[in-house]
């Protein structure tokens, strides 16, 4: 059985992780937000193609079902990510320490 279609982040709440990637070079978690959005917009233009009766609808479902299917292993990726990292799951802020230690890298790079 298929598992059916869910978004456990906000689009918002992806765009934070990507912004706070940028800001401290912590790229993972950002990496795999941008994943997430890419994901979701591919599913929507599927959904689209499939409701116009000129496209191949099998084709179409295809695609979606597919891409249910990976975006649900990239949401439990960046769960286990967010729970290994020790980011505040309520506000999805980067934990004090990582941004600290990140600071501290691109300081001394100099």
């Amino acid at each position: 059985m298929d598992a059916p279609y869910e978004e456990r982040y906000s689009d918002l709440e992806l765009m934070s992780i990507v912004e706070q990637g940028m800001i401290y070079m912590c790229a993972c978690p950002a990496q795999l937000a941008e994943a997430l959005l890419k994901l979701r917009s591919l599913h929507k233009y599927q959904l689209t193609c499939a409701s116009n009766p000129e496209n191949d609808a099998a084709v179409h479902a295809a695609i979606a079902r597919s891409t249910v299917q990976s975006h649900h292993i990239m949401q439990d990726c960046l769960d286990t990510v967010i729970a290994l990292e020790k980011w505040d799951r309520a506000t999805l802020k980067m934990p004090e320490g990582l941004r600290k230690r990140q600071l501290q890298e691109l300081l001394s790079d100099d």
